[in-house]
């Protein structure tokens, strides 16, 4: 407790210091620092000012942190879903791209969607995850993988309490299936949209996992760290997302069952690579403060954030790469299951009042929320 003590309130100074910093610069740029940009060390004294303005300042900054945890300082962020949905497109045969192509901002933005989703219904937690090892031990022979069998064996409340994320893309594929077939263009995109949401958290190692966010191991922050920070960091500048055409999948309740398992197998190597990366770093080296958007946030530094994925060997780009043939993969098969139908000329070309109603609800209860919680997008 002390040491946490401690903590807070050179985080305090650093942060004061770091706004007066801001205040005197007329520089536009991003501002990333660390704490060893203000020379802090164990065997030497903080030398801060002690002007009227300054005190105040800290007391307020005071304030805030005793207001607001640590954990609510990451952004989580929606960056990973849209560029999955934003580069699938570009895997599609040229008779799905007379349609998608041109609706790829919609696809984008709406990726995230199901995520906003969860702050107005309740049992939509559930379609994002699997917490697989509750059911033993790998490969989970004791989970059947067909819906009936298992909701036999467990009941159907104890799958919803620990996720139902491999059955559920199933209905998606049925219902995008459907949409295709109606020729209900609308529809066809919301479906789709939301459909690679959930094909993407599958890919994820920390969604078929019960210690999903390392409450379990005092990692807490890991999931947004892995899903977020990391390709938000490499992703534009390092990343290969030239990955050639989607495929038909004869069988897709098997290739997302693969897919779950290999989250679940990589789930350990990413807590346990993280522990063994965090010993290597001070605190002050571990985190950064950076500027975004004109709110300042605690994150965790290049450096460090580098150093992990380095020794992931890359794995999150290699998962967002599958994420991104398969959500491809399944649009494709989705459509030549309904025929193959011609997208140029489909019905409800645009959306309805009820439907844009709908995006508009689903838009402002998630800022509500996420504003109460201090989560940015």
């Amino acid at each position: 407790m002390h040491l946490q003590k401690i903590r807070i309130h050179l985080m305090v100074h650093m942060f004061a210091l770091y706004i007066l910093r801001m205040q005197r610069t007329t520089s536009p740029r991003s501002h990333i620092l660390t704490s060893s940009h203000f020379h802090i060390s164990t065997s030497s004294h903080l030398h801060i000012p002690t002007s009227p303005h300054f005190l105040r300042m800290k007391k307020l900054i005071a304030i805030l942190f005793i207001l607001t945890p640590n954990e609510k300082l990451f952004c989580w962020g929606f960056y990973m879903h849209e560029q999955i949905n934003y580069h699938a497109v570009f895997l599609l045969p040229p008779e799905m791209l007379v349609l998608f192509k041109p609706n790829i901002e919609f696809l984008r933005s709406h990726a995230v969607d199901p995520d906003k989703r969860r702050y107005m219904v309740a049992s939509e937690g559930a379609h994002h995850f699997i917490d697989i090892d509750r059911y033993g031990k790998y490969p989970f022979p004791d989970l059947p993988r067909n819906w009936k069998d298992a909701v036999a064996k467990f009941s159907a409340d104890t799958l919803q309490k620990y996720g139902i994320v491999p059955w559920w893309i199933q209905i998606m594929q049925l219902r995008l299936t459907k949409a295709f077939r109606e020729k209900d263009q609308a529809k066809i995109l919301k479906i789709a949209a939301e459909t690679g949401h959930y094909i993407a958290d599958a890919h994820v190692p920390l969604h078929a996992s019960s210690n999903h966010n390392g409450q379990l191991t005092n990692q807490q922050g890991i999931h947004g760290f892995w899903e977020s920070r990391i390709p938000e960091l490499l992703a534009e500048k390092d990343w290969d997302f030239f990955i050639g055409q989607a495929n038909y999948i004869s069988h897709p309740a098997d290739f997302i069952w693969k897919r779950v398992l290999e989250s679940a197998a990589a789930a350990d190597t990413v807590l346990r690579y993280e522990k063994e990366i965090s010993q290597l770093f001070s605190e002050d080296k571990k985190f950064a403060f950076e500027n975004r958007n004109g709110t300042l946030i605690r994150q965790y530094s290049a450096a460090y954030t580098t150093a992990y994925n380095q020794k992931l060997n890359n794995m999150v780009e290699r998962r967002m790469r599958q994420s991104i043939f398969a959500v491809a993969s399944f649009w494709y098969t989705c459509w030549v299951d309904a025929g193959e139908p011609d997208l140029k000329n489909l019905s409800r070309q645009n959306f309805s009042e009820d439907d844009l109603n709908q995006f508009r609800a689903l838009d402002t209860t998630w800022k509500n929320a996420a504003s109460k919680e201090n989560v940015c997008n």
